[in-house]
């Protein structure tokens, strides 16, 4: 019988000692046979997302979630590898942060533990199956994983794999990790109320799944928000470097919420250096939108509205502003921006620190693309989302993330006097 969301957050919460309890050997050997497991089921696993893909087409998903769906050679691949770079990250748990000794002779040290039960929401990538399973484990973590159903074949093909894994280990619960199977909106708002059994919830998905967490949940969440990225070309930027940073932040994977949706370009570029990147971008496919100067500059641009600024496209289009200099760059991207990761491309070291103090991003980058706002990129492994708030995480989501710091005190016989 198939256990509801909340049936599997109380098996979550009941194995969640035994899971913090295992040791990093434990953990590690759990998942080299994961991805061990992987490979062996690669060929069910691809068949199971050939499927997901043929009905996501034939119902006419956007090509963007098809692209998020699909596991090519290549993508299957990475599901063993990254499992494999996450075992050869240190381990968290366990690690002293600080430590200090009172003047009464306490000593008191911060020492990382589990958060307990990590519950994630995502829609289309079936990837984050193995990934947070991966990520979880190794931070001492239970795994609540929910899909949706447009990857339900490839997540079910996926969990099989890791469960076989598992079963290999009496040490580890069978509910160390744990899909639920039901895909409804229904499930969703369970996991999104189960207090006191899901410790963090991480919601990876569209602006409605990150309203109806914003509105409904009642567990602490860290939201992977919307990425509309900016990147900014100061007046002082080697142009040719602008250029390929340009490119490669747009077109390399417009899908994902790395890639920019607006280039602040500054007025002094607009004759010498604009038109031609907008020419590389077209060829490209890009379709452009942008503010009255740069129609003038490239009349094959379409007018931005207002709305094109606040927009993430996840597609082959850009919006384009020409904006007066570094502080107007950082004004446009308080106004719209989502926190996500943000660049400048600019050879004056002042601007580049104006810009990368003042940004209010969970990343910025200067002289390189955003597209490396990335967990693995970062050296995290892989991430568990990417935060676009402020507590208790910012940013890319690694090991670090899934943990929490214990005050732990050592004495030696001390009391306290009350005054």
């Amino acid at each position: 019988m198939t256990m509801t969301a909340t049936q599997t957050c109380e098996a979550a919460a009941a194995a969640a000692t035994a899971v913090a309890a295992l040791s990093t050997r434990q953990k590690d050997l759990v998942l080299l046979d994961m991805a061990a497991a992987i490979e062996q089921h690669r060929d069910a696993i691809l068949e199971a997302n050939r499927q997901d893909v043929a009905e996501a087409r034939r119902t006419g998903v956007s090509a963007t979630l098809v692209d998020r769906l699909t596991l090519t050679d290549r993508r299957m691949a990475g599901l063993a590898a990254t499992i494999r770079t996450v075992v050869a990250l240190p381990d968290p748990v366990g690690q002293v942060t600080g430590g200090w000794t009172r003047p009464n002779g306490l000593l008191i040290e911060r020492v990382r533990e589990p958060l307990g039960v990590v519950a994630v929401i995502y829609e289309a990538r079936p990837n984050v199956t193995a990934e947070v399973a991966a990520l979880c484990l190794k931070s001492g973590n239970c795994a609540v994983l929910r899909g949706s159903s447009i990857a339900a074949a490839t997540n079910r093909a996926i969990m099989t794999a890791l469960d076989t894994a598992i079963a290999l280990h009496p040490a580890v619960p069978a509910a160390a990790v744990q899909l639920v199977e039901d895909p409804s909106r229904a499930s969703a708002t369970e996991l999104m109320r189960a207090k006191g059994l899901v410790d963090l919830l991480v919601p990876r998905g569209g602006p409605a799944l990150i309203e109806s967490v914003e509105r409904d949940a009642t567990v602490p969440t860290v939201i992977d928000g919307a990425g509309n990225c900016h990147l900014y070309i100061d007046a002082s930027a080697d142009r040719d470097m602008a250029t390929a940073v340009t490119i490669n932040a747009k077109t390399s994977r417009p899908s994902v919420c790395n890639a920019i949706e607006t280039l602040l370009v500054h007025r002094e570029l607009v004759t010498d250096w604009l038109p031609g990147v907008l020419d590389e971008l077209n060829a490209a496919g890009v379709e452009i939108r942008g503010s009255a100067e740069v129609c003038d500059a490239w009349p094959k641009a379409l007018a931005a509205t207002e709305e094109d600024w606040d927009t993430e496209y996840l597609d082959l289009v850009l919006a384009v502003r020409v904006v007066d200099d570094v502080d107007a760059a950082i004004g446009h991207i308080r106004r719209h921006g989502t926190a996500n990761a943000e660049g400048i491309v600019a050879r004056d070291i002042d601007v580049a620190r104006r810009f990368a103090r003042l940004v209010d991003s969970g990343s910025v980058f200067v002289n390189a693309s955003p597209r490396y706002s990335d967990g693995g990129e970062f050296g995290y492994g892989v991430e568990i989302g990417v935060s676009t708030q402020k507590l208790h995480v910012r940013g890319p989501m690694g090991l670090e993330a899934l943990t929490t710091v214990k005050n732990v005190v050592w004495g030696s016989g001390q009391t306290r006097t009350v005054a």
